[in-house]
């Protein structure tokens, strides 16, 4: 009998140990910089090409925030008088040169908006993963928070918003429309993701276009479909577009993206700010 019973919860032992790893492999809400620690996901971005933007349409700015500490931004003004601003939210690597030339490309694109490239790390910029890593789990998040408000009271109580962010920034650009509540017109993300219920989304405005890709190993078809069945509970609008490509796919810093991809993402990205937040 004692066998026996030491046979039963031996068995026992393996079954819980199997639902605890399937359990794991199809985890559906994460938090994104929780990514860092994963040497998997470190060594999957190459660090970035090295590019000077010579010819920048925008200037480095500063604005107060509630604390009393100024934040960095790239700003590209409207060439005419214009409410629009699209807020941009870097990758992990920080606020590069790359950033800035997509800070400039959507201002050129869609014509009078003004574009706030924010700096979520405070003036670091990596150029190495590990620095990336280290910068983005150093991140705190009542600090970010109060840069994305800082960033509403430069653009000011009549600015209509729009959002956008890769990686570690496409999750910020969802925070940030969420925060901007009324004002927010449309959000933009790329492969990032926050921890959602659909109680998350009560204050969401914005619709939401979400492009991600297929071959993911970190935000996966799981992981960003949970986001997009939360966001329809909460009765948001959202437009989920996958690509067979793999995690960074578009990353503007990124030695080997997708270049098909990431053409048909900015058609459709360009798309939806025209018809959500520049009519």
């Amino acid at each position: 009998m004692k066998v026996l019973q030491i046979f039963f919860f031996f068995v026992l032992a393996i079954h819980l140990i199997q639902a605890q790893d399937k359990s794991s492999c199809c985890q559906v809400n994460v938090d994104f910089t929780s990514f860092a620690s994963d040497k998997e996901f470190r060594d999957a971005h190459q660090n970035p090409n090295a590019f000077v933007l010579n010819d920048a349409k925008g200037k480095m700015i500063k604005f107060k925030t509630k604390s009393g500490n100024e934040a960095n931004a790239y700003f590209v003004e409207s060439k005419n008088k214009s409410n629009k601003y699209i807020l941009v939210f870097h990758e992990w690597w920080g606020l590069n040169d790359h950033i800035k030339r997509e800070a400039d490309e959507l201002n050129e694109k869609l014509g009078d908006v003004n574009i706030i490239a924010l700096d979520l790390y405070d003036g670091k910029v990596a150029s190495t993963r590990e620095d990336a890593a280290k910068y983005m789990q150093s991140v705190n998040k009542d600090r970010a928070i109060e840069i994305v408000k800082g960033a509403f009271e430069f653009a000011g109580k009549d600015a209509e918003i729009g959002t956008i962010g890769w990686c570690f920034g496409g999750g910020w650009s969802l925070q940030a429309s969420i925060l901007a509540g009324k004002q927010g017109k449309a959000c933009v993300i790329y492969y990032g993701i926050i921890e959602n219920t659909p109680e998350t989304f009560k204050e969401l405005n914005a619709p939401v276009l979400g492009i991600f890709a297929e071959k993911d190993g970190w935000v996966t078809p799981e992981v960003y479909g949970n986001l997009e069945k939360n966001l329809k509970a909460a009765g948001k609008k959202v437009t989920v577009k996958s690509f067979n490509s793999d995690h960074a796919f578009a990353n503007p810093s990124n030695p080997n993206y997708d270049k098909q991809a990431t053409k048909e993402a900015k058609e459709l990205t360009l798309k939806f700010f025209n018809e959500n937040l520049m009519k």
